[in-house]
Order: structure tokens, then C-alpha cells, then sequence
């Protein structure tokens, strides 16, 4: 038994959380119906802890700040950890309640059983702010019930207090399908007041050295059948976006007012460093330009995921061994848009192998094609691939080079065909669109279509500069022209986040009189640099 939380123990408590949270992965996963079906709150829970592990495991002779104890210095590196690898709603809450839990004890010489309660009140107060519009039946009641359990025992025993939040915490899980009809329709608890009930028997353990014995939850009851077809999305929101933000404390709050607007399960929280500081960004919408630009707005948005609720896995079925899936690396909101409508996994530009491994391994799938979209990101996503193996997960790549090409290929996608045949004919398609990107020389020098100046236009077909101009709609239709005079069927443009207003609208209308038989697609894509990206098939 011991009667202090210290750093050896806060570190045994998220090692051993983790494999709790582990065992109890694909119950938990099973019972998400809120707030959307997506059936992966387990799966997030344990990324959030890795997370946060992680970062305890990488500082562990990184002595404490000035006025920080030991303990306190160990749960501020697992919060922060869970904070920057935070997943889906429920991941970002855990965060917030760790968060307030280092807070609350930070600076305290020796937690026992009071300071306990004291940082599960604190906990609570946290992840009640961090949520947009808190819903009770929730983790967010989950956690309030284990502060008020562990405040009604009274006591200075620290395992004694640990086992009063536990049992309340268990209590009020049990009581949830009375709070939500969504809950009591499918006959479930909610996910993520199990998986913190989860990590309240791990700490239990953890002090006490005996397993916890929580109150069972109520047994699942049949799913009606007239549900079932809408249990894989939100018949609201279609999509669910979230990233980390760099960004000041009153941007944050402009930020909070416009994603309210846009949609719902809004959950913005901080690392703890503002005005200026980290913070993670969650909000189901189905205007996902508008909440990733809304970002940009507000500071420095990166590591962004977008998923289409409709494209995840069925909740209570788990990944099949021929499920499939799309992974694409996008640069710019409207492009991730783009591939999110087409059912992708999408991951920002420039990702590491761990981020597009994440990406992977989040589909749930059993063969996924990643789209690079670059030359450079192609070795990333093949290292991945290689990676994604080792975890059961047959990964191909299709080497595109540009977002017209991925486009190309996830418009052939035929999930009826055998993986391989499917993912031929995409490689076959992207290689079949010939891509051209337009932009503005950064300096002067010597292109094989010439020699040019800082400032002109240039128009690269293939990775090759082709033509040098002045004006930057007459180079854009002039770089038009010369790929259809190779022939093609289909124009598809994209416009920069720079491309000037009627940009696309004025090559539209060149191709029409230039080639009145030939179709044409035009997106604002968002991308930088480029203030026009050229597709032609």
C-alpha cells in the first residue's frame, strides 16, 4: 500500500493505465454511440496515452521547472504528451483532465488522500471547460462523479480516496444510458466514461498492489435494426477535423465563436503555456475548409487530420481482413476537402513516417494505398509502408506527384475489384493524368525553357519549367494549351491560397473557346506557392 503519489508511481500508473486501456480496446471501442457512431474511442484513448507515456519514457532525467515537485513534473510531461498526441473527442478531454490534475498538485510537497480529491475536482473543472457544450451522461459526468466520491470519503488515505473515485466513478458509468437516449437506445455505456473508469482501476492497482473489482456495467441489449444503417456517421456532421494550433490565447477565443458556428463536439484545450501556447483542436463539421482555414486564421494550424464519419469501420464489427482504405498527404484546406469527400484519410503536407504510420494504422483497415503527392514524401510513405507491415497492414503505394494525379486515381477506386487489381488501375489512372503546376520565380536563374527573373511566371509541366511569362492568367492558359495539344478529355485546376479572384474562371473560359469539346473541373484548392495546379487526362 502506499500513501503518496510520487513520480515512480505516477509513471507505474500510466504504464499500467495504458495496458488496462489496451485490454479493454475493443469493448470500448464497441460502445461509442456518442458523439457520433464512429466506433473508436478505445482506439483513441490508447493513442492519447501512448502519447503520453511516450513523453514520460523520453524525459526521464529532465529535472523538474523551479516550484515544480517530482510528481508534478512527471504528470505534466503525461499531460502534456496526451495533449500533442491527443485522438478524437474523448482523447482530447483525457488530456484536459490530466492537465488540471498537474495543475491542482504541482506544487504540493506530498499527495495524499485530500490533495487527491482536490486534483480530481480540479480534473473536472478542466474538462468541463475544454468542452464547447458540455453534455452530461459523458465522460465529462464520469469524471465529476469520481471527484465527488473521492470527496465524500473524507479521508487523508490515499488508496482509500483512490478506491471512493473508482466506485463513484463505476456508479455513475452505469447510470449514463439514464442521461443519453442514444446510449440507452443501443443498450451501451458511454466509451469514454469507460475508459476513465478504466484508468481509475489501474490507479487503484497501482497504489493498493490488489486488481480492482468496479461495479459491472449494465449488459448490452440488442441494436435495433432501424438503426443500424445510421450507426456508421452523423446524420448532421459529416466529418471530423482536428490539429494543433499555435496560436495566442484571444485568437483562440475568435477561433472557439467561429467553429461553434460551424458544428458541433467542439473541444479546443491548451498546453498550459498561454497567451502563447499549444493548443488541440477538435470539431465535427461538414464544412471542413472553413474549420482548417478558421485555423490558419487563428495562428499556425499543423498535424491535421480530416475523417468522413460515412468511411469508418462499423462499430461493433471491427476491421475485416479485406477492409480497405485511402491515405492522402494534402497541402491546402481545399484539397484535404477534396479527398475527405472522396472517403481519404487525410495528412498535411510534408508528414513524417510516424504521422503517415498513424494515418495507417487510424483506418483501421487491412490494405491501405497511400497517395504522396510528392516526390519527396513517396520515400516517407514507402518507409511507412514498411513500417505498416510489421503491424499486419498491407500498405502500396501509388507514386503521385501531384493532387490532380491522386485525384485521377481515387476516381477509379473499385472496392469490388481484388486490392491489387484496384490499386493497379489507380497507379494506371494517376500516371495517365499529366499535372502541370504554375508559380512565381523566387529568383533568377538559367530553366531549360529559358533564363528568368525573380517575379515571372513560370509554368512547370511534370516537374519541368516549359514556359516563362509576364502575366500570370496568359502563362496559365498558355501551359493549358500545350498539354491538350498532347490531347486530353478532362482540365482539372486548383487555385493557391495566393491565385487572384476569376483566375480559374478565365482559363475555364480560354479552354472553351480554344477547346469547345474539352471539360472542365475548377476547385479552390488552398494550396501555397502554387497559385494554380494543372491536371489534364
Amino acid at each position: 500500500m502506499l500513501d503518496t503519489l510520487d513520480a515512480a508511481t505516477v509513471r507505474r500508473w500510466c504504464a499500467s493505465g495504458l495496458v488496462a486501456l489496451k485490454r479493454h480496446q475493443g469493448e470500448i471501442d464497441e460502445l461509442n454511440v456518442y458523439p457520433v457512431p464512429d466506433g473508436d474511442t478505445g482506439t483513441n484513448l490508447v493513442l492519447t496515452l501512448t502519447s503520453a507515456q511516450q513523453a514520460l519514457s523520453m524525459d526521464l532525467d529532465t529535472l523538474p521547472d523551479s516550484g515544480s515537485t517530482a510528481h508534478g513534473h512527471a504528470l505534466r510531461l503525461m499531460a502534456q504528451g496526451a495533449l500533442l498526441g491527443a485522438r478524437g473527442n474523448s482523447g482530447v478531454i483525457l488530456s484536459q483532465i490530466l492537465r488540471g490534475f498537474a495543475d491542482a498538485v504541482v506544487a504540493v510537497p506530498a499527495v495524499r488522500g485530500r490533495a487527491l480529491a482536490v486534483a480530481l475536482r480540479a480534473a473536472t473543472a478542466a474538462a468541463y471547460t475544454a468542452v464547447g457544450r458540455p453534455v452530461e451522461g459523458t465522460l465529462l459526468t464520469v469524471v465529476a462523479a469520481a471527484a465527488t466520491g473521492a470527496e465524500q470519503t473524507g479521508s487523508d488515505d490515499l488508496p482509500v480516496v483512490a478506491q471512493g473515485a473508482a466506485r463513484a466513478a463505476a456508479e455513475a458509468l452505469a447510470r449514463t444510458p439514464e442521461q443519453l437516449p442514444a446510449l440507452a437506445r443501443a443498450g451501451v455505456v458511454d466509451a469514454g466514461g469507460r475508459g476513465l473508469c478504466v484508468l481509475l482501476d489501474a490507479l487503484v492497482e497501482v497504489l493498493t498492489g490488489e486488481s480492482a473489482t468496479p461495479l459491472a456495467p449494465p449488459p448490452r441489449t440488442a441494436r435495433p435494426a432501424a438503426t443500424v444503417a445510421r450507426e456508421t456517421g452523423s446524420e448532421e456532421y459529416a466529418y471530423e477535423v482536428q490539429y494543433l494550433l499555435d496560436a495566442h490565447t484571444d485568437a483562440v477565443a475568435v477561433l472557439r465563436r467561429t467553429l461553434a458556428a460551424l458544428g458541433d463536439s467542439l473541444v479546443v484545450v491548451g498546453d498550459g503555456g498561454e497567451p502563447d501556447g499549444t493548443w488541440n483542436v477538435h470539431v465535427h463539421v461538414n464544412d471542413v475548409g472553413a474549420a482548417i482555414e478558421a485555423g490558419i486564421a487563428a495562428g499556425r494550424p499543423y498535424r491535421i487530420s480530416v475523417t468522413r464519419f460515412a468511411d469508418q469501420p462499423e462499430p461493433f464489427g471491427g476491421p475485416t481482413d479485406d477492409g480497405r482504405a485511402v491515405v492522402v498527404v494534402a497541402t491546402g484546406a481545399g484539397i484535404a476537402e477534396l479527398f475527405a469527400a472522396e472517403g481519404a484519410t487525410v495528412v498535411p503536407g510534408n508528414p513524417s513516417t510516424g504521422e503517415l504510420l498513424a494515418a495507417v494504422r487510424s483506418t483501421g483497415a487491412a490494405r491501405v494505398v497511400v497517395l504522396p503527392n510528392d516526390a519527396n514524401t513517396e520515400a516517407v510513405a514507402s518507409a511507412a509502408a514498411r513500417e505498416a507491415y510489421r503491424h499486419g497492414v498491407k500498405v502500396s503505394v501509388v507514386p503521385t506527384r501531384s493532387p490532380v494525379q491522386a485525384l485521377a486515381a481515387l476516381a477509379v477506386r473499385d472496392g469490388t475489384r481484388r486490392f491489387e487489381d484496384d490499386v493497379i488501375a489507380m497507379a494506371e489512372a494517376a500516371g495517365a493524368c499529366r499535372y502541370a503546376e504554375v508559380c512565381h520565380a523566387s529568383r533568377d536563374a538559367l530553366t531549360v525553357a529559358g533564363p528568368c527573373r525573380a517575379g515571372d511566371v513560370l509554368a512547370l509541366v511534370e516537374g519541368e519549367v516549359h514556359l516563362i511569362g509576364a502575366d500570370l492568367t496568359d502563362t496559365c492558359a498558355a501551359v493549358v494549351d500545350r498539354m491538350l495539344g498532347g490531347g486530353g478529355e478532362l482540365v482539372t485546376l486548383l487555385a493557391g491560397v495566393d491565385a487572384p479572384a476569376g483566375l480559374t474562371d478565365a482559363v475555364r473560359a480560354h479552354v472553351a473557346r480554344r477547346w469547345p469539346f474539352v471539360e472542365v473541373h475548377a476547385y479552390p484548392g488552398g494550396q501555397p506557392f502554387y497559385p494554380l495546379l494543372v491536371g489534364v487526362e
